[in-house]
C-alpha cells in the first residue's frame, strides 16, 4: 500500500480504518475498531473485493487484531458497510445488526431479491429511457457478503459494552430501513454510519411508490440525534464532525431545498421519476445526468423518487401509474 497510513487513532482505544472502494464516487469507508479487554468491536468494513479485503489484512495486521475475540457491528446493509463482513467474522464473533437490514443482507444472497429493482427500473422510467435492466451491476451484487452466521439482532437502546464504553443502539432508519448508529452518552460520542455526513449527503432513495416515505424517517432520524449530547461524530465515510447540530440542520435545509427544486421541475406538467432526476443538480465530477455510471443513474432517481414520493405522502402532488406501468407525478 505504499507509505499511506490505513488507519488512524481518533479517540482513546477507537482507529478509524480508511477501506478503499474502487470505481465509487465515495472512494473510502471508514471502519472503526474499538479494542476492548476481553472481547473487541469492529465497526462496518467495506466492499467484498480485493482491494478493500488487502488493506483491511493490513490494518489487522498492523493493529494486532485478534479476529476470534471480535466482534462485528454493522450500521447498516450497503455493501459498502458490510460487504466483508463473512470474510471477517471468526466462528465466535457475534454480527450485530438491526433486524430488518440485517433480513436483507442475508435476503441479498438469493437472485429473486434483486427483482425489486427491476420493477424499480420500469416504474420509475429508467428503462424507457435505454438504461439496461441488468442488476448484476448493482454494487450491492458486485461487493456484497457471503453468508455469515451468528447474527445478532440490536433495536432502540439495547447496549453494547466494549471497554470503556457503553454504546447506546440508536434507531435511524432513512437511509436504510434499519439503519443503526452507536452513542456513547459519556463521552457525547457518535458513530453514526450514513445518517449524518460532513460536506457529502447521504443518498436516500425510494424503490417503490407509496410505501413508507422514507425521506419522512430520514429526517425524523435527524431530528432524533439532534436532542443527543454529540459532541464528536464518527461518520461512515469522509472526515469527522465536531458540530452536529449545525449539520444536521445543514442537511435537513439541503433536503428542503430538493424538494423546492422537485416541485419547481414538476411545473404545470407531468413528469417520472427519471425526468426529474436527470434535470435536478448532483453534486459529482460528471455534471450531465446521461453520462452518469450505471449506478449513480440508479441511486439518483431512487433520491428523486424518495423526493417525490414525500411530496405525494404530504398531498403536495399526484401520483398516476400510467399505461407503461411508469409513475407520473403532477402538482395539485
Amino acid at each position: 500500500m505504499g507509505d499511506r497510513v490505513v488507519f488512524k487513532q481518533v479517540w482513546p482505544n477507537i482507529y478509524r480504518i480508511e477501506i478503499p472502494l474502487p470505481r465509487n464516487p465515495l472512494r473510502f469507508t471508514n471502519s472503526y475498531y474499538i479494542r476492548g479487554i476481553q472481547r473487541s468491536l469492529l465497526v462496518d468494513n467495506g466492499f467484498n473485493c480485493d482491494e478493500s479485503r488487502a488493506v483491511m489484512d493490513e490494518a489487522i495486521c498492523a493493529l494486532g487484531i485478534d479476529l476470534a475475540k471480535t466482534d462485528l457491528f454493522i450500521t447498516h446493509l450497503h455493501a459498502d458497510h458490510s460487504g466483508m463482513t463473512e470474510y471477517l467474522a471468526s466462528p465466535t464473533s457475534r454480527v450485530f445488526m438491526s433486524y430488518e437490514d440485517g433480513m436483507a443482507v442475508l435476503a441479498s444472497q438469493n437472485i429473486n431479491y434483486w427483482d425489486r429493482f427491476n420493477d424499480f427500473m420500469k416504474l420509475s422510467g429508467l428503462i424507457k429511457v435505454g438504461i439496461e435492466n441488468n442488476t448484476e451491476r448493482h454494487p450491492g451484487r458486485m461487493y456484497g457478503t457471503a453468508h455469515f452466521k451468528n447474527l445478532v439482532p440490536v433495536g432502540e437502546m439495547d447496549r453494547i459494552v466494549v471497554g470503556d464504553y457503553s454504546f447506546q443502539c440508536i434507531m435511524t432508519p432513512g437511509h436504510t430501513d434499519g439503519h443503526v448508529c452507536l452513542y456513547e452518552p459519556s463521552h457525547h460520542l457518535l458513530l453514526s454510519g450514513d445518517t449524518i455526513l460532513g460536506k457529502i449527503t447521504p443518498n436516500i432513495s425510494l424503490w417503490e411508490i407509496g410505501k413508507t416515505d422514507v425521506l419522512g424517517q430520514y429526517l425524523q432520524s435527524l431530528a432524533k440525534i439532534g436532542r443527543l449530547a454529540v459532541d464528536v461524530v464518527l461518520p461512515g465515510h469522509r472526515h469527522i464532525i465536531y458540530d452536529c447540530r449545525e449539520r444536521i440542520q445543514q442537511l435537513e435545509v439541503h433536503h428542503q431545498k430538493r424538494l423546492d427544486e422537485v416541485l419547481g421541475l414538476l411545473g404545470s406538467g407531468s413528469a417520472n421519476a427519471t425526468d426529474i432526476a436527470k434535470k435536478m443538480n448532483w453534486d459529482l465530477s460528471i455534471k450531465e445526468w446521461e453520462g452518469f455510471p450505471w449506478a449513480q443513474k440508479l441511486f439518483s432517481t431512487g433520491e428523486a423518487l424518495a423526493h417525490l414520493n414525500n411530496l405525494y405522502q404530504r398531498g403536495q402532488i399526484l401520483a398516476t401509474k400510467g399505461n407503461d406501468g411508469i409513475y407520473y407525478f403532477t402538482r395539485i
